[in-house]
């Protein structure tokens, strides 16, 4: 594009030439040098350049980006952060961007796509080696030249040394393009984070459109977040490859010397798109690239995962990649081949273990401390019903008889416990029920006595309580943004308090003559309301809340119905209601479209039947024989089922990475089976003594701490393990060291 009368003639030593294009952080020039060499000038705009703190970041990466050269990236000639209005010149890389490309051509073909792959994991070693993540990689920002991809635009990363000038509200990138951390946890944000984008990218090459494509930035950073690839067109290998490379957790995607040598792999002909896709030669109108242009810094955040996104530019945080380290498993029963002598199925270490980790065991109800007998006596194994609630490595623990606690999950050391939060009150029952972190505040369910229960919000670094609300006694709370929502007491209203302060953010009344129970599926809040009549079938109204004012609107009506099970693909799951409580086979499930309530009934194979899981769009249902059957949630076809051995199980845990399914017994005896078949890979020996009067779902849990499993047994056993040497012997920890902060009390003998 020819200059425009504002702009400049020169910028530094450089004369300008023409426009090469404009974004949301400055313009884009053709400048030449004297000596006649080509730049690309990157100017910032002039609300930036008043910014102090933005020169200073300008300034840092400009620095880092000094650092990059290889031969698939466009390397920084000069640049003047001091300028009245800053500036940056990389060398001139003739060729359109990817986007570009697309747009006149369509999607890439086989050998295309195979040199994209390579050169851009070629790029991003080199970045990632100058200690610089690039934060926003999309089409507009390859350049495709004849010898080869080049990725440009590092004025707007930034070394990983620089994170203290990361600011909320700052955040940037372009949404289809973003990893889930970048959009939830920026200061976390690693190498990881391109190998993300990089895999949107390459969907984006071969199909025309990224594998998270939404109407606006905020559902499309939802989908980023929330839900799975859009990958059905996406022939294999390269189907494979990418499908890694998107995964949510940035410790399960591949590093960039493994993708060297998948992506060397590729074929270098044939269809890229899978068979129904409309083939690489199909033309159509691509959509291209999206261009949001709107800065959300303005908008009231309830959700911060939707409201920190901007376009156009990035902030790099530290470099590092996954490494997958062989390792041979020991001392662990199995079946199949590992049973007769050979190797174990499960043989790669897929998620590194956290720094620092060893196998540990604790008793909860020992590592809570002394505490007071409760009125209705000493507590027992049988009795526990523990919960644990996870914020990032740390683990928040609570049941019946005695108080939470904290238990470090790469450690097993207990960093902090309350006191009995019900201490002082008349006929109080020790308990306490932890159901969720949130920015820093541990929501915690205490019942001092029958008729009283409390929602508390628990300081998660000390553990002391920073505010209490009276709620009603038959349901729980859910988090959702900044909020917690739960039904007040006498379940008259659902009401959703700031998580930090307990401020009252809005109340809806609940419909009279009907019970609400609060729902949170990605961020954003329901309501299921039953009519309280029992004389009839129950029947439920299905309302979704507007998460900045709890506006409510109704969904849908269903009758006979058990509680969601969650959210696949924009639809909510739901199991008819049984008297058989999952003894018998569920005949379909049902399918709610959240946007326009409409329903559909999927029917289910005779082996649904038992306790339902949702995850990753399928179906786990697990009988007290220990019959595990996965089923797919989109067409209802059984994909296994298999007999096991464990009796009792817990909720699966699902780790695509490693192939695997982990589940827990009320005794602790772990169980990992293969994601694909089904087939047992391994179970462990028992943990804990009792195996608890409930059982199942209620009493047992397996969370992921990075590459270690941690479960909860029924008794309050709470242990951690190596998934590849599960039944290695752990360190017994005792009580903790030091303890939450102390409650006045006038009853004697009370902390």
């Amino acid at each position: 594009m020819p200059l425009s009368a504002g702009d400049p003639k020169t910028i530094g030593d450089y004369e300008l030439r023409d426009r090469l294009g404009s974004g949301g952080m400055g313009v884009v020039y053709l400048a030449r040098s004297a000596s006649g060499r080509q730049v690309a000038v990157k100017v910032v705009h002039a609300q930036f350049a008043e910014d102090e703190e933005f020169r200073t970041r300008f300034r840092q990466e400009v620095a880092a980006a000094r650092r990059v050269s290889g031969a698939f990236t466009a390397p920084v000639v000069d640049a003047d952060a001091d300028a009245e209005r800053p500036w940056m010149a990389t060398l001139y890389v003739p060729g359109p961007t990817l986007s570009e490309r697309l747009t006149d051509g369509g999607p890439l073909d086989a050998a295309e796509l195979r040199q994209l792959a390579l050169g851009l994991t070629e790029a991003l070693g080199d970045i990632h080696r100058a200690g610089v993540v690039h934060r926003d990689l999309k089409p507009a920002n390859v350049l495709m030249a004849d010898d080869g991809p080049r990725v440009i635009d590092f004025g707007i990363s930034r070394a990983g040394d620089n994170q203290a000038l990361t600011v909320t509200g700052r955040v940037m990138g372009t949404p289809p393009f973003m990893s889930p951390e970048q959009l939830s946890r920026p200061r976390e944000v690693t190498g990881a984070s391109d190998v993300f984008s990089l895999g949107a990218l390459l969907v984006y090459a071969a199909i025309g459109r990224s594998p998270f494509d939404a109407e606006s930035p905020y559902m499309t950073a939802y989908q980023v977040v929330h839900e799975p690839p859009a990958l059905e067109e996406v022939a294999q290998p390269l189907h494979g490859i990418v499908e890694r490379c998107l995964a949510k957790d940035p410790e399960a995607r591949p590093g960039l010397t493994e993708l060297g040598r998948l992506f060397a792999g590729l074929p270098g002909s044939g269809e890229v798109r899978a068979a129904g896709g409309g083939g690489t030669k199909r033309k159509r109108a691509w959509r291209g690239e999206r261009t949001w242009s709107t800065t959300l810094s303005g908008i009231h955040r309830r959700r911060p995962v939707l409201a920190t996104v901007a376009v156009v530019g990035g902030l790099a945080l530290g470099g590092g990649t996954l490494a997958l380290v062989a390792s041979h498993s020991s001392g662990v029963r199995t079946t199949g081949s590992a049973a007769t002598g050979g190797e174990p199925t499960v043989s790669v270490r897929a998620i590194a273990l956290p720094d620092g980790w060893r196998p540990w065991q604790i008793s909860l109800v020992t590592a809570a401390g002394p505490f007071p007998t409760p009125s209705d006596g000493p507590i027992t194994g049988d009795d526990v019903a523990g919960r644990c609630a996870q914020g990032g490595t740390k683990l928040y623990c609570g049941g019946n008889g005695f108080p939470t606690v904290r238990v470090d999950g790469v450690t097993g050391h207990v960093d902090w416990h309350t006191p009995d939060l019900s201490a002082g009150d008349e006929n109080e029952m020790l308990t306490s029920g932890p159901t969720g972190m949130r920015d820093g505040r541990v929501l915690v369910h205490d019942s001092p006595t029958d008729a009283v229960t409390r929602l508390v919000a628990l300081d998660a670094d000390s553990g002391r309580k920073t505010w209490s609300r009276e709620v009603s006694d038959g349901a729980d709370a859910v988090l959702f943004g900044h909020a917690v929502l739960e039904s007040d007491r006498g379940d008259r209203s659902l009401t959703a308090w700031k998580t930090t302060t307990g401020e009252k953010l809005w109340t809806v009344p609940v419909p009279k003559g009907q019970l609400c129970t609060a729902e949170a599926y990605g961020e954003v809040p329901y309501a299921e309301c039953t009519d309280a009549d029992e004389s009839g079938p129950a029947r439920t109204t299905l309302l979704r809340l507007d998460p900045r004012h709890g506006t409510p609107t109704r969904l849908t009506r269903l009758k006979n119905t058990e509680n969601p099970l969650g959210v696949d693909s924009r639809d909510l799951l739901m199991l008819p209601a049984t008297d058989a409580y999952g003894a018998e086979p569920y005949p379909y499930v049902i399918r709610v479209d959240t946007r326009t309530g409409a329903q559909r009934k999927v029917k289910l194979p005779r082996n649904a039947q038992g306790t339902a899981t949702l995850i990753d769009g399928r179906l786990y249902f697990v009988q007290e024989s220990g019959r595990v059957t996965a089923v797919d949630a989109r067409s209802g076809r059984q994909l296994w089922s298999r007999p096991t051995t464990v009796e009792r199980l817990g909720a699966p845990q699902v780790s695509a990475p490693e192939n695997t399914v982990y589940l827990c017994s009320a005794s602790g005896r772990l169980l990992a089976l293969n994601l694909r078949t089904g087939e047992e890979l391994w179970q462990t020996a028992a943990r804990s003594g009792s195996s608890g009067s409930g059982g199942g779902v209620e009493s047992t849990q397996v969370l992921r701490v990075r590459g270690a499993l941690v479960a909860l047994a029924s008794d309050g056993t709470l242990f951690s393990a190596d998934p590849l040497h599960p039944d290695a012997k752990p360190v017994i920890s005792g009580p903790p060291t030091r303890s939450g902060p102390p409650v006045k009390s006038s009853t004697p003998g009370r902390r």
